[in-house]
């Protein structure tokens, strides 16, 4: 599958907004956000001009998928499930992309970004309930636990990951325990708890797959 292999910081830049694709650096002075970076490209003031409906609408879906590291056809697959599923159609969607494996690898601490636990999921890094799985849309259910293998426990970036737990713990529909560096899924996120997906406006989305 074809993957995006620029420089991500670019991603971030074009959204106006962090999507937290590089770890730490997204936290320091080096972000582009932070130094208040234009969008990329030649003269973005030429192209800054109001946004249709449409635009407006690609633009979020483009910010969730970046976010999550996902390509378009399966950003849409993980769509066209919240859509079937009963419930509103983009609470459903959320909680889908929290429930990717790779996601929860990065909300259980145990890489900086979304990128390094895709990595470790596909190096076999990660089990779900003893067994290894080195697919990283993996759905995770609700009772899953989640633990790096006893080979890669001492990986320096997991570790190094796992220090960022006493700083800003963990999310509530996850438990972790650091010691033994496994976790569990509690339950699938309401839509409030997600914190970093607070400007997201998800509905857009659904309007733009509605059309």
């Amino acid at each position: 599958m074809a993957r995006y292999t620029g420089p991500v910081c670019r991603l971030c830049r074009a959204e106006q907004k962090k999507l937290f694709l590089k770890g730490d650096r997204c936290k320091s002075d080096k972000c582009p956000i932070n130094k208040k970076r234009g969008a990329p490209g030649k003269d973005p003031k030429a192209r800054a001009g109001k946004r249709s409906e449409y635009g407006l609408q690609l633009r979020e879906k483009q910010k969730i998928r970046h976010m999550y590291g996902m390509q378009e056809k399966q950003f849409h697959i993980t769509f066209e499930r919240a859509n079937r599923m009963t419930g509103v159609t983009g609470e459903n969607l959320v909680a889908l992309l929290e429930a990717r494996l790779d996601n929860v690898v990065f909300r259980m601490h145990f890489a900086v970004c979304r990128n390094l636990a895709r990595q470790l999921v596909l190096h076999g890094h990660v089990t779900v309930n003893g067994k290894k799985v080195t697919i990283p849309s993996y759905s995770v259910k609700p009772g899953d636990v989640i633990e790096i293998k006893e080979a890669s426990k001492k990986l320096a970036v997991v570790q190094d990951s796992l220090k960022e737990i006493s700083k800003s713990g963990t999310t509530p529909w996850i438990s972790v325990d650091e010691d033994a560096v496994k976790g569990t899924f509690s339950a699938y996120p309401r839509r409030d708890e997600v914190t970093d997906l607070a400007d997201v406006k998800e509905q857009l989305v659904v309007e733009l797959y509605s059309k």
